[in-house]
């Protein structure tokens, strides 16, 4: 299986795909008489989620793939699972004797987790620590981000006085996820779920930015998606966590000296892929995006294996 294509794996039944991830259940999953009405992920207690080395900007999956990414991003979530060991999350373990489950094959362990499943809540908790992005933009015109109001005179990349949590609503494959109040939240999932994944994702984000900065890195920012374990209705953390493509992480040493806003929140992720991408391809004009040269693949690939080494990820 090449890093760009999906099929079933030996006893997994590919069941669905993002841009970067694949999802695989059980191939022993069983049918129901209204199997019509649900998916393989309702029928399944657990699901092998398959990081891929697909690259995406723009809403567009790139060609070629970045060499190494999917295990890089898989290495980087199951580091910061054992670091937060107290959340919890959905990993699954083959050898829980509740689940009768194929072996993960050898060609996708290093870059797949076997997890369960769970009731996700369609919130994305997005948690912004520094001034940047499409925050940075929303501030600019608005003085707030999310409804909540920020000091005035504040630059990009500017560390905010504490972090904010500002969720967007997850919407259907194909669409741009919106950006929502808290408000909102109560009214989609709940007033006890809202205030649970605040209060969760703010202190899983001081947490991680502790243990990032005493390793000379900086997280800027993050998402978190969140579901209710199907057997307690307990709220678990679900999907990656804080990795390159999920987070914003800078060089510390870098934001404290460098000339340049570029190269003063320069970040460890594929924003070199999303720059020349900017510079090369004119979305109004040509239907598809170019071919990523090849220097480009090998210095994002180098990018993000440079994150695992600052904060030692084995």
């Amino acid at each position: 299986m090449t890093v760009n294509q999906t099929s079933d794996l030996p006893g997994w039944t590919h069941v669905y795909s993002g841009k970067v991830r694949d999802l695989y259940v059980p191939a022993s999953t069983p049918d129901d008489d209204d199997s019509w009405t649900s998916s393989p992920l309702d029928r399944s207690p657990v699901v092998l989620v398959v990081a891929s080395d697909r690259v995406s900007a723009f809403d567009e999956v790139l060609e070629p793939a970045i060499p190494g990414k999917g295990a890089t991003l898989t290495a980087l979530t199951r580091w910061w699972f054992d670091r937060l060991a107290d959340v919890p999350n959905h990993l699954a373990y083959a050898e829980d004797d509740r689940f009768d489950l194929p072996p993960i094959p050898e060609e996708v362990a290093d870059r797949a987790m076997l997890c369960r499943t769970l009731d996700m809540f369609p919130i994305e908790c997005v948690v912004r620590g520094y001034l940047t992005g499409s925050g940075y933009q929303e501030y600019v015109a608005t003085g707030a981000i999310g409804g909540l109001p920020l000091p005035e005179g504040l630059q990009n990349g500017d560390r905010l006085p504490d972090p904010i949590y500002t969720p967007a609503w997850k919407a259907p494959l194909g669409e741009h996820d919106e950006n929502i109040s808290y408000e909102r939240t109560v009214e989609l999932v709940g007033e006890t779920v809202a205030e649970q994944l605040r209060s969760l994702s703010l202190d899983v984000f001081r947490r991680a930015s502790e243990i990032a900065e005493a390793n000379g890195v900086i997280l800027a920012d993050t998402k978190f998606e969140f579901g209710a374990d199907r057997e307690t209705g307990i709220v678990t953390l679900a999907d990656e966590v804080l990795t390159s493509d999920s987070s914003r992480y800078w060089d510390a040493s870098a934001y404290a000296t460098a000339g340049t806003p570029e190269l003063r929140m320069a970040s460890f992720d594929k924003q070199i892929v999303r720059d020349w991408l900017a510079a090369n391809w004119d979305r109004a004009g040509s239907e598809h995006p170019p071919t990523l040269p090849h220097e480009i693949v090998a210095q994002t690939a180098a990018r993000y294996r440079e994150l695992l080494d600052r904060l030692g990820v084995e």
